[in-house]
Parts: C-alpha cells; sequence; structure tokens
C-alpha cells in the first residue's frame, strides 16, 4: 500500500473517536511547526532524499512525512508523486515562497504563515500583500439590485433614478449588443 493511503487511513480514521483524532492532529500540527520553522531558517536550500531520510533528517515518524509532503505539495516547483510514493521514492522539500505563505493563509494555519522565519524572507509590507492577494482571490462579492427610489451607489446623495440609472441601463443594453452580434 502507498504511503499516501497509509497515511490517510490513520489521519482520516472516521472509525476513531473524535478525541483520538484530536490528539493525531494536535501533535502533528506541533511537529510540521517545527519542520516548517527548520525550513524556513534556510529557504534557498534545495532540500531533497529520499521519504524516510527526510523523515528522520526532520525527526518525523514515516507517516507524519508523509503527510507533510501531502501538505507541501501544492507549494512545490516541482511536485512530489504521492500517490505512488514509498519510503524509498526520492522527493525534495523545494517550495516556492510565495506559494507557500499564500497556501498557509488559504489553509488558515495561521501558526505557519505566522511563524518568525517568514521575517527574513518577506518584510512585512509583502507579507501584508501576500496575505490581502490571496483572501481576494477566494472572496465573493454579491452584487446587490438599486431600486429606483434608493440612493445612488456613487455616493451623490441624490436618488438613483435621477442620477446614475440612464447611463447604467445603456451600458447594459451595450453589454447585451455586443453579445448579440
Amino acid at each position: 500500500m502507498a504511503l499516501l493511503d497509509e497515511w490517510k487511513k490513520i489521519a482520516y480514521d472516521e472509525t476513531k473517536d473524535r478525541n483520538t483524532l484530536k490528539k493525531i492532529w494536535d501533535d502533528y500540527f506541533i511537529k510540521e511547526k517545527e519542520t516548517y520553522a527548520k525550513l524556513l531558517s534556510n529557504p534557498d536550500e534545495k532540500v531533497s532524499g529520499t521519504v524516510k531520510e527526510l523523515a528522520e533528517k526532520y525527526e518525523l515518524t514515516l507517516m507524519e512525512m508523509t503527510g507533510f509532503l501531502d501538505g507541501i505539495n501544492d507549494s512545490l516547483v516541482e511536485r512530489n508523486p504521492l500517490e505512488t510514493m514509498e519510503e524509498d521514492t526520492t522527493v525534495s522539500l523545494d517550495f516556492d515562497n510565495e506559494k507557500l505563505y499564500k497556501n498557509m493563509v488559504r489553509a488558515g494555519a495561521d501558526w505557519l504563515y505566522e511563524l518568525p522565519e517568514w521575517e527574513s524572507i518577506f518584510d512585512e509590507d509583502k507579507r501584508k500583500a501576500l496575505y490581502k492577494e490571496e483572501k481576494a482571490s477566494h472572496t465573493y462579492h454579491k452584487t446587490v439590485k438599486v431600486g429606483r427610489n434608493d440612493p445612488c451607489p456613487c455616493g451623490s446623495g441624490k436618488k438613483y433614478k435621477q442620477c446614475c440609472m440612464k447611463k447604467d441601463q445603456e451600458a447594459e443594453r451595450q453589454k447585451l449588443a455586443e453579445l448579440n452580434m
């Protein structure tokens, strides 16, 4: 059985009680944080080796390393073959800094994207910009229909029908005309 399948059986086992799974994940998150801190302390180092060698290097079990590789895979310059990976498979931890930071934000892993090691990689403004960029890329804006007698959304203080309604209607007509061409 491939390592990833074994990891999923352990980490997502629905037959285990909630507290047991919580303990597995809490322990994993502590080790994950330590591993990322080590990797981020030297972000330009191209780390690679077999799954077993990397597990030993970062003081993780084989299953914890498999979980770590599963988590970081989308942030790597070149993805690892997770589905077929065995303990003697050579893998890489060569990550893209920006991609990794954004993926940590997307996952809501504040214990990772707030690691102090990021400060030597990106200044505070860059970290804020990456954070905002990632959050904005998944934000949905609901369009609100403005009624004729509602205040105009342009902020003029006039009613919509006396301000921007005709201009908006004309713009909508032009869009429809272009689509029908």
